[in-house]
């Protein structure tokens, strides 16, 4: 707590320093923190991409620093109120590690709704301009948000059906697919994705749900055999946002506010989101090269699955309700963007 409070009031006194100097003028160090390894798709195919792209475009008078693998201190779970603190100027995070804190953007993660991740990432942003901007991610600036490729169950035993499920730990991802296995017989665990080979290697869960994209930097495929994917709509998705501390941005000139929303917004979730599903290929194939067995649900075969995913859907939107969101207007509204955004 008293390296966070160092580095806050360090950034407030560097901030401050410079708006007195004037150099932000000349030259802008902004931070860019994240919980996955430098090696691991999405740093090295969008996030680092991205931050090339920034300091290009403002001929070298931003500099963003990456900062991989939480080096900067904290937990996953905590990114999002560093951005907030101002601990890092830009962090990406998993919505679903505050649960309950973004639950518009939950709709997102309903299970069996997406079939392409590009496609949900512009609906994504589409509803965040709508509705979230000002309710959901009030306290910081968004850059972009997106969503993953189709989630696989990968196994130590196989997973033919939802009875497989029974007595099963399972690492899940966001609270949509945390009442989903439940009401199918799992239990489920929840945890960073970093912590899931651990987990697995020790036995403290039987398999994890993340998309394939992941497996490689996490060496899933050398811990588990069994791959369960379904045809069509896939199982769920996960929402990221990548996030600037207000302050950080308003203090920029405009010019580097236009650099920074020049490389961010619709365009490049939508790219984003593409991005991770095209980077699910390489690890699936390095499964089926290590002798895994991939199982996939036809659409006739998910009937089962698709029965519990209704009554998970049902209860979400009576939550919603609850909130006072409309939830079923909420799920209108993301299939409506869906359909505008569809490129299949």
């Amino acid at each position: 707590m008293k390296k966070i409070g160092f580095m806050k009031l360090a950034g407030t006194t560097a901030v401050a320093a410079m708006l007195a100097t004037g150099a932000f003028a000349q030259d802008v160090t902004l931070r860019m923190h994240q919980f996955l390894p430098a090696q691991a798709n999405v740093p090295k195919n969008v996030l680092v991409p991205w931050a090339e792209r920034v300091m290009a475009a403002s001929d070298g008078r931003i500099e963003i620093q990456h900062f991989p693998s939480m080096q900067l201190g904290g937990t996953p779970p905590q990114l999002i109120d560093q951005a907030i603190d101002g601990v890092a100027d830009i962090i990406w995070t998993v919505a679903g590690y505050t649960p309950g804190r973004f639950p518009r953007a939950e709709v997102f993660e309903l299970p069996f709704l997406m079939s392409d991740a590009g496609d949900m990432s512009a609906a994504f942003w589409d509803l965040a301009e709508e509705r979230m901007m000002d309710q959901d991610f009030a306290d910081f600036k968004v850059l972009g948000v997106w969503v993953h490729g189709p989630g696989v169950i990968h196994s130590t035993d196989p997973v033919l059906e939802p009875s497989d499920l029974n007595g099963m730990k399972l690492r899940a991802p966001t609270r949509a697919t945390t009442k989903l296995l439940s009401d199918l017989g799992a239990t489920t665990v929840g945890m960073p994705v970093p912590a899931i080979p651990e987990s697995l290697s020790k036995g403290v869960v039987d398999g994890a749900v993340i998309p394939w994209e992941v497996t490689g930097a996490l060496k899933v495929a050398e811990l588990v055999q069994n791959h369960t994917e379904f045809e069509g709509n896939a199982l769920y998705t996960t929402s990221f946002i990548l996030a600037m501390n207000k302050d950080a941005y308003e203090a920029l000139p405009d010019d580097l506010k236009d650099v920074i929303d020049s490389q961010s917004g619709a365009e490049f979730s939508r790219m984003a989101g593409a991005q991770m599903q095209a980077d699910d290929g390489p690890a699936r194939d390095a499964a089926l090269d290590a002798g895994n067995r991939i199982i996939t649900i036809s659409a006739q075969e998910a009937a089962g699955w698709q029965e519990a995913a209704a009554v998970t859907r049902d209860d979400w939107i009576a939550e919603m309700d609850e909130k006072g969101l409309d939830g079923a207007a909420l799920v209108e509204r993301a299939n409506a963007l869906l359909e505008k955004h569809s490129t299949q």
